[in-house]
């Protein structure tokens, strides 16, 4: 039986064929890089120039240059070191129970177990629900006479009156820690059962067989491989926890005294109570600076770490 020839197939060209319009290529997307610059470039750029001046509405016919003395002043004043310090401490207190407790319901939310699809669903609750509507909700619940705390702690007989937490120097920033810490933790346990889901098996095998525990398991390999993912996380927890300000506007507008007087709630009342935007302008600026240098920090301890776990 005769078979046919074959005849050679073209070639087939898979790659894209280069345009050469260089000019409708910059034509096109002129717009939108001018609306992008207009829109991020812009306030940053003259948010430094206002920082570098004496601006105050109170005081309009006096604006001028002042180079750094708004720096300056501020960080000689006691104000601003008093901010920094609570600051500093609903940082560190809000982002280690978040990554503390997001880490740990991912570990058991990677596990096999009846009804954990619903967990997963019902966990994102919390971080679905805005600031302010969250910080709505924690005032609901800790509200000195009527509030859910308090008559749950009362029936107990654990308390003998109601406390009033949000008025307390002693509790205004742990209960402020804590609804901050409900609110975001869905996001990291989501990040970190993501890289959970991509750690080799095999590893684990090896391990058991080696006669490795849970615990060792956990060191050697699980959280090297989480690095990135925590690098991430720990970046953006930073982040959110030193620009803080909805739940603070809403439970206790900095007080009582200045139990509660962050650096974002500082900056705000500077710009918009005082008006004086060339001061506020520097307390932003001193904030993004801040967490640039921790980001910096945070990249140059784990990255390393989760490139040698792989």
């Amino acid at each position: 039986m005769a078979t046919a020839a074959a005849t050679p197939q073209p070639k087939r060209n898979w790659r894209a064929p280069r345009e050469e319009q260089p000019f409708l290529f910059f034509l096109m997307n002129t717009p939108a890089a001018l609306i992008l610059l207009g829109l991020v470039l812009y306030p940053i750029v003259y948010s430094l120039y206002l920082s570098l001046h004496s601006y105050n509405l109170r005081q309009p016919g006096r604006f001028r240059f002042v180079g750094l003395d708004n720096y300056t002043n501020i960080l000689g004043s006691e104000q601003f070191w008093t901010a920094a310090q609570v600051t500093v401490l609903f940082s560190v207190g809000s982002i280690a129970l978040t990554l503390t407790l997001g880490t740990l319901l991912a570990l058991l939310l990677n596990e096999k177990f009846p009804g954990r699809s619903i967990l997963r669903a019902v966990m994102l609750i919390p971080w679905a629900i805005p600031p302010v509507v969250n910080g709505l909700i924690w005032q609901w619940i800790l509200e000195g006479r009527y509030g859910l705390a308090n008559g749950v702690l009362v029936s107990l007989g654990i308390f003998d009156t109601p406390h009033a937490w949000l008025s307390d120097y002693t509790t205004a920033l742990p209960v402020l820690i804590v609804a901050q810490v409900w609110n975001h933790v869905p996001f990291v346990a989501i990040v970190v059962l993501a890289a959970l889901q991509t750690v080799p098996e095999e590893l684990h095998e090896a391990a058991r067989i080696d006669g490795a525990n849970v615990f060792q398991r956990f060191r050697h390999i699980t959280f090297p491989w989480l690095s990135h993912a925590l690098l991430l996380v720990l970046i953006t927890q930073t982040m959110v926890a030193l620009r803080t300000f909805d739940i603070i506007y809403v439970l206790t507008g900095g007080g009582p005294g200045k139990s509660t007087t962050v650096l974002a709630w500082l900056t705000y009342v500077t710009t918009f109570n005082f008006l004086d935007f060339g001061r506020g302008s520097a307390y932003a600026y001193i904030l993004a600076l801040t967490t640039l240098a921790l980001s910096i920090v945070y990249i140059r301890v784990l990255w390393k770490r989760g490139e040698l776990a792989r």
